[in-house]
């Protein structure tokens, strides 16, 4: 990813790049056709001039100054809207040249923010994680971009076991700020730095607690396959609104999983998920329109419950998962 948007921020230094006759070459041609410009000018205004002259009773010579004012005035006006288009032209060049400036000072950042993700220490991944995020809200063309750097890191494999050889010191404090993060640019979709209409892809990902609150979905939400292993996932009175919502083939093993209070209003899938350990809850939560899916669901342990929860113009497939009341 950095390599490519290093190549891209390569090809913007010289795509733009005016290509200029030689002056040589422009400053005869110019000369000449100022030249060719007031010779036809000029005629054009005598001949005005002349016609004037001659239906005056009794006809009078033309006043050669007359035309040749007049040709001069006509160059002048002509010379000062050249200028002005100079000017704007130049101005589009200038304002060109500062935008490949920025847009290479945040490529930078984002090589840089890229860079301390992957560092060993956890206190240079987590500088990396708000350097991001920054970055996100800097720089609107990429901010998918940024967004699915965080996602990526949130896939990597991961140890929550303290005790086990492949833990990494700090890891469990860099995911959750990365949640964190995220949650905090979901809460008003109106903002200039909202995320809400972004896509995020969390297949595989591995969550042993984080907080989703309150949060604003509005693009596609990828959890296929994600495992829910211990701690609290938090998803009450998150609204997920224009964009499918994907579990399907997700392992919830452990803790605790509340959608309480969570809006619905597009396709839930669960399809093939494995619930076989802790608690998942839709305490008052709302399915208007679309398709819940549980089919191929698999029940072995935990409990899975609807208390409160309601359901309008939705259709449902629940498999083994107990038909909530109202369903």
């Amino acid at each position: 990813m950095a390599v490519s948007l290093r190549r891209d921020r390569e090809a913007l230094r010289g795509r733009y790049t005016p290509n200029l006759w030689p002056v040589w070459i422009v400053a005869p041609v110019a000369l000449i056709a100022a030249g060719a410009l007031g010779w036809v000018i000029y005629h054009y205004a005598y001949d005005h001039f002349a016609q004037a002259a001659a239906d005056q009773e009794p006809p009078k010579p033309v006043n050669i100054n007359d035309p040749l004012k007049a040709t001069v005035t006509a160059l002048t006006l002509i010379g000062a809207v050249l200028a002005g288009l100079y000017a704007y032209r130049k101005q589009l060049l200038a304002e060109g040249d500062a935008h490949r400036a920025d847009a290479s000072q945040l490529a930078d950042r984002y090589t840089t923010a890229a860079e301390q993700l992957g560092h060993d220490q956890a206190a240079v991944r987590l500088a990396g994680v708000y350097a991001l995020a920054r970055l996100a809200d800097d720089w609107a063309e990429q901010r998918q971009v940024c967004i699915d750097a965080l996602c990526a890191y949130l896939r990597m494999p991961y140890e929550p076991d303290p005790t086990a050889p492949e833990h990494k010191a700090g890891e469990r404090e860099v995911r959750q700020t990365i949640i964190r993060v995220i949650r905090d640019h979901l809460q008003q979709p109106d903002a200039a730095t909202a995320w809400c209409e972004r896509n995020f892809d969390f297949t595989s990902a591995v969550f042993d607690g984080g907080s989703f609150s309150t949060s604003h979905f509005r693009g596609t939400v990828d959890f296929g396959g994600a495992e829910f292993t211990g701690g609290r996932v938090d998803f009450r009175s998150t609204m997920f609104r224009g964009g499918r919502v994907t579990f399907g083939n997700a392992g919830f093993r452990g803790g605790r999983v509340d959608f309480g209070g969570a809006e619905f209003s597009d396709r839930v899938d669960f399809n093939g998920a494995e619930f076989s350990g802790g608690t998942v809850t839709f305490v008052r939560a709302m399915f208007s329109g679309g398709r819940v899916d549980f089919n191929d669901a698999t029940l072995s342990g935990g409990t899975v419950s609807f208390p409160g929860a309601t359901f309008s113009g939705t259709s449902f497939d629940w498999g083994p998962v107990p038909v909530p009341t109202g369903a």
